[in-house]
């Protein structure tokens, strides 16, 4: 796929993933954690992104796959609040908290970048949302609601100052207060591209507009140029950054539209924006290939819209679907992987193992026990094509 997420010849790519896929693994836990989000992006929207590019998506093609369940501590259907902690701490929470032990004293819960930070390492953010929006903030913030958006942006520039914070702007998060906090910012495609990436200790922010970046497939369809770095050109610059720290990584990605059309039961837009994750998510791992320290995680906080795909129309037709809501569904979504620690995720898993996927020497690993492993493998996968 070309960087507006249109396929392109895969198979030299396809030969480097399987080259390194078996290559020998680190006995440690990940050095570099890529963590792919394709908020609201359910199976079905796999299949209907897959129906379009008459291919499949790169993270189809990783060597690990599973279901994982996404229900809220309070609530069988989840928000990006609940499933975004879940994901980023291991922990269940009610819906519309971040990162915070509710129900329970609200403590603030360590997250998976907390926890690199801990080990040294640089972190980043990166989303086509305001930057400020549930399912980053859950990484990077720490918030009884996830509408406490000044209080959100003041834990990113004051508490867990990321290195990397590329997404939309405003929604409390303005360019001064990155700039008094010591970020370089970028506010449109001249200024990202300036950035310098490799200057020691320097943090990095492009806070693009007022809100959520614009659909790909507006610009597509209107014969415009997209206004801003798609999410693939902010992943490039990213791992620009984040490559120059010898202790490793860890980057979110987050392919946030994907959830926007699911409420809106906009297909096309909802294609383009998986198909541009999916473009974002093969730079990672075209960066990744011949590394033995590495892991790269793609899964969605919960899906949008009740999709389903009636028929496939075949490449560059859109697929006939139905829609069932224009709410969360408690389906459970796909989970993908490659790397350091990939082999622990097969059978249906659930959300809060993903930290612990993340941070686990295998040899130590829960996740990966005789007893957990039997217990998942006792129920019976219903993996869907």
């Amino acid at each position: 796929m070309d960087s507006r997420g249109f396929p392109r010849a895969l198979s030299a790519w396809i030969a480097a993933l399987l080259l390194a896929a078996s290559a020998p693994l680190a006995a440690a836990p990940p050095r570099v954690v890529f963590f792919f989000i394709g908020d609201g992006m359910g199976f079905e929207q796999v299949k209907a992104a897959r129906s379009y590019a008459g291919e499949p998506l790169s993270f189809e093609l990783l060597p690990h796959r599973a279901e994982c369940r996404t229900y809220a501590a309070d609530n069988a259907v989840t928000d990006s609040g609940a499933g975004g902690t879940a994901l980023a701490t291991g922990i269940k929470v009610n819906n519309g908290v971040i990162s915070q032990e509710i129900p329970g004293a609200g403590a603030e819960l360590l997250t998976l970048l907390e926890h690199a930070q801990q080990m040294g390492k640089m972190t980043g953010l990166v989303t086509t949302a305001y930057l400020t929006h549930a399912t980053p903030a859950t990484f990077g913030a720490h918030a009884a609601s996830r509408n406490h958006l000044d209080d959100i942006a003041g834990d990113y520039l004051d508490q867990t100052r990321p290195d990397v914070l590329f997404g939309g702007g405003g929604q409390g998060l303005t360019v001064e207060a990155a700039q008094a906090a010591g970020y370089a910012v970028a506010v449109d495609a001249a200024g990202f591209s300036a950035l310098d990436a490799r200057t020691p200790g320097a943090r990095v922010s492009a806070l693009f507009g007022e809100d959520h970046l614009p659909y790909e497939h507006d610009s597509i369809k209107s014969g415009e140029d997209y206004p801003y770095p798609h999410l693939s050109e902010m992943v490039a610059k990213a791992i620009e950054v984040l490559d120059r720290d010898p202790d490793g990584f860890f980057l979110m990605v987050e392919g946030a539209r994907i959830d926007h059309a699911g409420h809106d039961n906009q297909l096309e837009r909802m294609v383009h924006e998986t198909l541009q994750f999916a473009a974002a998510l093969q730079v990672a791992v075209e960066w990744a290939a011949n590394r033995t320290d590495t892991l790269i995680i793609v899964t969605a906080d919960h899906e949008t819209g009740g999709l389903k795909v009636v028929e496939d129309n075949g490449a560059g037709r859109y697929p006939s679907v139905t829609w069932s809501t224009t709410g969360h569904t408690a389906v459970n979504v796909p989970l993908y992987a490659w790397g350091v620690n990939a082999q622990l995720i097969s059978g249906i898993m659930d959300n809060t193992d993903m930290f612990e996927v993340c941070t686990a020497d295998t040899a130590a690993s829960r996740v990966a026990s005789p007893e957990t492993r039997a217990g998942r493998e006792a129920r019976e996968p219903v993996l869907q094509p």
